[in-house]
């Protein structure tokens, strides 16, 4: 593998991992119904380290309004109420002495038009992200040593590869606004 076509493959990987990072940060924006994925980003206090939600418990979906997360230590109840309301997802947590139970508010048409705003500004962070990289591969492509020919067609791939992950990131936003704007 030459030198350019290394710059190329890891503008490539680079674009890829935005991808991989819009993707799960859009997991994290609830759409209506219930889905352990919203949460991914609680963290619980496990006797003093800080550990994911889904080390300490399994949590699951009885129906698409509720949320059931059952502790693998019942001690580990008000620890695990404590990590939802800290991550400050609008969720409040009930628990029954066996499990914590969280009944999924539907989503106000206000809501759902301020979880669309932060899915584009998701959306926009990884365009950023993509175009950075795009910058970094040009840069990089510069510094070689080759002709001036294979550097423009170089540098027109690098452009089709950003121009390519722009659009998969379009696409996916698309889908995820129509889920959030779905009632």
């Amino acid at each position: 593998m030459d030198e350019v076509e290394f710059i190329l493959e890891e503008a490539k990987e680079a674009m890829e991992n935005a991808i991989v990072h819009l993707k799960k940060q859009l997991s994290n924006i609830r759409a209506g119904k219930a889905t352990p994925s919203m949460l991914g980003s609680v963290m619980v206090d496990y006797y003093g380290a800080k550990t994911p939600l889904q080390q300490v418990a399994n949590v699951n979906t009885p129906d698409a309004r509720t949320l059931s997360i059952q502790p693998f230590e019942k001690s580990m109840i008000q620890e695990i109420e404590k990590g939802i309301m800290v991550a400050n997802l609008g969720f409040n947590p009930m628990n029954n002495g066996e499990s914590v139970i969280i009944n999924v508010p539907p989503l106000t048409e206000e809501r759902r038009i301020q979880l669309s705003k932060q899915a584009k500004a998701e959306a926009e962070d990884s365009k950023i992200g993509v175009r950075n990289d795009r910058k970094h591969a040009m840069q990089e492509l510069k510094k070689t040593d080759i002709s001036e020919d294979a550097l423009k067609a170089s540098e027109d791939e690098v452009q089709e590869l950003t121009n390519e992950y722009i659009a998969k990131i379009e696409s996916i936003l698309v889908v995820k606004e129509k889920e959030i704007m779905t009632v």
